[in-house]
């Protein structure tokens, strides 16, 4: 913080006052302030330094406190990418005359004499010679105190990025200081509030200098806005709403979609927008514009060139219609499976509209998905030749095999759903008079005939070594109504593991049930992996149906429910409630970069009415009630932190017994499994960060208590963020600084390492779609049309037994379904070059504090240390879940990444 008290070398005028025009500027702009730090971060460490006071230096005289101060600001901005606008001329004659920009200094005391704050020191910033750097000169009064808060007005027509202003006192360059903005300020003309701009240094609300207190709590008030009216491009206010705007009926009623949020539908909120609503429907909004989000939580440039949810979908939507007069069908099946590998080498030759150098389309396509779209040598058609995951290209057949599909469970891009079998006969909770019969098809007999060591099924329970896959409650109440779309079917699902001696699961049984209708009875089979061709290919048929149950619960739930979907409300409650100055915002802040954002884009063109998500997956229209349905049923905060989650699902167990907390103390249940065993040490790091943090700026569980602003923020993430859950008795209470950093640790846990983990290996293991079929077109077979569970479909099981594989691809997404999705998870699995990770890049509020910069320093070097764990764990063949002949290792939790599709880094936030 820079002291403008400066020593009497400095020279000084006999000023009683700040220039005339300055007093006028202050009079003008009277209670017109407007909270803001800034979003976007300058990753550097930097300079701060105190001066000793007037009062301080030997001999002064009262007549010292007329002086003033000459102070330098200069205010680094960045413009944007390609902006036109009918006023830039208005804007540069602006500049020319130096009325771009107008500053004020704030002082973080109050007036001795009089108790109110001191008046502020204003001066114009002119636009310099050097590009992108604007200068300010002020006379300070020597009395002014340290510098708080810099507020801004930005005198363009156009809104306008500020990445720093630096304060300089007289010509001694170590007196300087730097405020952090990164963020954009509006046009006067759009909101004549003032911006402001708060130092670096980080302060608890009881410990906020007195001279910005009022500052402090003015800028929340603006930021949480009165909850009325529609939002503007350039706003920033923060509030809550329920998804109610997935669908347009008005455009179509068949784009009617329920509301997720509230007693029947239960769900986190979402950013507000306040646009209006339907005509058809009044509950719903109406999908019109661009959907909003505050202004500093949008893309970067680099991001936005890199990614754009609604651009993908333009390009895909230009793209495939031109393709199917090639495929003659969109929904014709690959005739065999070679013609799949194709679409890896020889690729498909895009059609002459798409291939012309003017044409718009081929912008677009190329732009979105240029891994995917490349020129054929010699000529200057293109065609869409996929990029081959890594899965594929490590052993072409794996997807085949029963192990590799048990290796995923621990070691795929779905690594969380996976629980110990801890009661048994398996009895399903739904209403038999609904649902039908509740006994599994899963009996002792046949689990016992498939375990090839000679225990029993109770002893292989006692010995905590089965393990089970289970999507038939969830699943089975939309079976029927799943049905009801054209080619898709849909089973409730149960898959039981054994753990072997090598460490490894083997998949013993897997059961589909399909649940009572008014016209059929329920159906249940179990399926094993005979020694005959026809239950070896059944079973094969049987596990493509639970790989599509899987996928679609991972996108759904694993993916964008316990991530995107639930980090929102705690992003939106901390810009409400915390101060840009609180050691709490900031230390959350990276976390939370790009998910409003990337939130936003979904709702426009992936998780909304006949997106990517409806059109591709399994659920269709149904895919957002589901995803409610599972927060209803199993979403709860306590279990998003890894150790308890590990714990609740039977994959670890805490040696000490008593039921207490510490995470050094898990014994896995599974020893090799890649996402607990690299994941714990991601936690455990993540932990001590936020530990050393919170134990530096909090002194006693006490000040936790009394901090009216962290208590705020955590009341409103239960009680606005996820009103529906609000009563439940498993919300962690942070009054203390244990809860505090339990709290923020499963925050940070969750934008960084869960979310890497189910996200960045889509297309490895999703590229080549067998692997994990988004639709299943067909029933199984054998699917009884009677009553005695064996004939089956007799025609269907005449093309099965003449041609299995035939079946099977006419099972398995179509070629439209697939180079769709194909497509999209290519996208989403990639790192965009202005991605940053867990430990390499420091806040400047951080670096400002000797011990938090050596916390942070701490965890930036574990985060490199796990790096080198993880390399050798993945080259340890003692560990066959991440390593052996043609198996992907495990580097989804491997903190660093360059850009790209790589399938391995941590970013700080869901930012895709």
């Amino acid at each position: 913080m820079i002291h403008l008290k400066q020593p009497l070398l400095l020279s000084a005028k006999n000023t009683a006052s700040p220039a005339p025009c300055c007093s006028q500027l202050q009079q003008q702009r009277a209670g017109r302030i407007n909270g803001g730090g800034g979003c976007r971060k300058k990753k550097t460490s930097l300079a701060r330094i105190s001066c000793s006071t007037f009062e301080e230096a030997a001999g002064v005289s009262a007549v010292t406190v007329d002086r003033t101060l000459t102070v330098t600001a200069t205010v680094t901005v960045q413009s944007p990418v390609g902006v036109v606008y009918a006023a830039r001329g208005i804007d540069d004659l602006g500049d020319l005359f130096g009325k771009s920009l107008l500053l004020e200094l704030v002082s973080s005391e109050l007036d001795a004499k009089t108790g109110k704050e001191k008046e502020k020191v204003s001066a114009f910033a002119h636009k310099t010679m050097k590009e992108e750097i604007y200068e300010a000169e002020f006379e300070v009064p020597a009395t002014f105190g340290p510098v708080g808060a810099v507020l801004v007005e930005n005198e363009h027509h156009r809104e306008m990025f500020i990445k720093e202003i630096r304060l300089v006192t007289g010509t001694d360059d170590s007196s300087a200081i730097t405020f952090d903005c990164n963020s954009w300020v509006h046009s006067k003309f759009d909101n004549p509030e003032l911006r402001v701009f708060f130092t670096v240094k980080s302060y608890l609300p009881s410990k906020t200098p007195k001279g910005i207190e009022a500052l402090r709590k003015k800028e929340l008030e603006t930021i949480r806005g009165d909850g009325t009216g529609e939002r503007k491009f350039f706003e920033r206010i923060y509030d809550y709403d329920v998804y109610n705007d997935l669908g347009d009926p008005d455009y179509k009623i068949e784009h009617l979609r329920p509301v997720l949020g509230g007693d029947e539908h239960p769900y986190p909120r979402r950013c507000r927008t306040g646009r209006p609503h339907a005509e058809l429907d009044p509950q719903t909004e109406r999908r019109r514009g661009p959907v909003y989000v505050p202004r500093d939580e949008q893309f970067s440039d680099v991001k936005g060139m890199t990614f754009s949810a609604t651009t993908l979908r333009s390009g895909l939507h230009a793209m495939l219609p031109a393709l199917e007069p090639l495929l003659k069908n969109k929904e014709v099946r690959f005739p065999h499976f070679p013609a799949i590998d194709g679409l890896y080498s020889v690729g498909i030759p895009l059609p002459s509209q798409l291939n012309a150098s003017a044409s718009a389309t081929t912008d677009i396509v190329g732009s979105i998905i240029p891994r995917l779209v490349r020129m054929i040598e010699d000529t200057t058609d293109h065609v869409l030749r996929f990029e081959v995951p890594a899965m594929f290209k490590r052993d072409r057949f794996s997807w085949y095999k029963d192990e590799e599909f048990a290796r995923q469970v621990l070691a795929g891009v779905n690594p969380i759903c996976i629980q110990l079998l801890t009661e048994f006969p398996i009895v399903s909770k739904l209403d038999p008079e609904v649902y039908g019969p509740p006994e599994s098809a899963l009996t002792k007999e046949l689990l016992e005939s498939r375990i090839m060591e000679p225990v029993t099924v109770e002893e292989a329970m006692a010995q905590r070594r089965l393990f089970i896959l289970d999507y038939h409650d969830v699943f089975l109440p939309y079976v029927h109504r799943v049905r009801e779309r054209p080619d898709t079917t849909l089973y409730g699902s149960r898959t039981v593991f054994f753990l072997t001696d090598a460490g490894t699961l083997s998949p013993l049984a897997i059961e589909l049930t399909r649940p009572r209708s008014p016209t059929r009875p329920r159906w249940s089979r179990a399926f094993v992996h005979g020694a005959d061709a026809t239950s070896s290919w059944l079973w094969k048929m049987a596990k493509a149906h639970v790989l599509s149950h899987d996928t679609g619960y991972h996108q759904l739930v694993s993916h964008w429910l316990r991530t995107h979907c639930c980090v929102e409300p705690y992003i939106i409650a901390a810009n409400r409630r915390l101060s840009r100055m609180h050691p709490v915002y900031r230390l959350l802040h990276p976390h939370f970069r790009y998910t409003m954002e990337i939130n936003a884009l979904a709702r426009e063109s992936l998780i909304n009415a006949d997106g990517i998500i409806e059109e591709s997956f399994w659920p269709g229209k149904y895919s957002m009630e589901i995803s409610s349905m599972a927060y209803a049923a199993t979403w709860r905060f306590d279990a998003e932190a890894l150790p308890e989650d590990l714990v609740r699902r039977g994959l670890a167990v805490r040696k000490n017994g008593d039921g207490s907390y510490d995470d050094d103390d898990l014994e896995l249940t599974i020893k090799d499994y890649p996402y607990a065993n690299d994941g714990l040490l991601v936690w455990n790091a993540i932990k001590q960060w936020a530990s050393d943090y919170v134990r530096f700026y909090y002194k006693s569980d006490e000040e936790v208590a009394g901090d009216e602003e962290v208590q705020e923020w955590w009341w409103e993430v239960r009680n606005e963020g996820h009103a529906d859950k609000k009563d439940e008795p498993w919300w962690p209470a942070a009054d203390t600084r244990d809860g505090l950093i339990g709290v923020l640790t499963t925050i940070m846990w969750v934008t960084s390492g869960h979310h890497a983990a189910v996200n960045f290996g889509q297309y490895h293991y999703g590229g080549y779609f067998p692997n994990r079929p988004t639709v299943m077109r067909k029933k199984m077979p054998v699917e009884d049309d009677g009553d005695d569970g064996v004939s089956g479909n007799e025609e269907e099981m005449r093309r099965f037994m003449s041609n299995p594989e035939h079946v099977l691809l006419d099972t398995m997404p179509s070629q439209m379904q697939a180079i769709k999705i194909m497509a999209t998870l290519d996208i989403l699995s990639s790192h965009s070059p202005d991605e940053e990770y867990m430990g390499e890049y420091a806040e400047p509020a951080w670096m400002a504090e000797p011990m938090v910069k050596a916390a942070f320093e701490k965890f930036a070097g574990r985060m490199k240390e796990i790096e080198g764990v993880v390399d050798e764990r993945n080259n340890d063949p003692e560990l066959r879940n991440r390593c052996g002949a043609g198996i992907v290792p495990y580097e989804l939790l491997k903190p660093f990444s360059s850009p790209g599709v790589t399938g391995r880094g941590i970013p700080n936030s869901i930012s895709i």
